[in-house]
């Protein structure tokens, strides 16, 4: 994937780093935090513009009756799309769980890309 660039969400940055965190799984953690900042743009802030647009698509799925979370969950998927599509390029999300994202933007499961 030529010309690919990998970039990680805020949102689950937040989620590996809090495992990592709570396990105490120090190589881990400065693992990660190596690879975010291995390159500039690589983490992906949440800002006020994704947020918004995840409300949208958190309401739009549940109207269509394809909700990708339970009701009262805080449904990570949505804010992982809404941060994916503010970046406004040709993205692909990838993913252990590509069906719940595939509504709202591009998306793969992890063993479909080439390493």
């Amino acid at each position: 994937m030529n010309g690919s660039r990998i970039v990680v969400p805020a949102i689950v940055y937040y989620e590996l780093k809090r495992e990592l965190l709570r396990a105490k799984k120090t190589f881990g953690i400065g693992r990660l935090d190596a690879f975010v900042n291995a390159a500039p743009g690589r983490y992906l802030p949440l800002s006020d513009e994704a947020l918004r647009l995840a409300a949208e698509l958190w309401a739009r799925s549940r109207q269509e009756g394809r909700p990708t979370a339970e009701a009262k969950a805080l449904d990570i998927d949505v804010l992982i799309a809404a941060q994916a599509l503010s970046l406004k390029d040709d993205v692909i999300i990838v993913t252990t769980n590509p069906k719940h994202l595939s509504q709202f933007i591009a998306a793969k499961h992890w063993n479909e890309i080439p390493a």
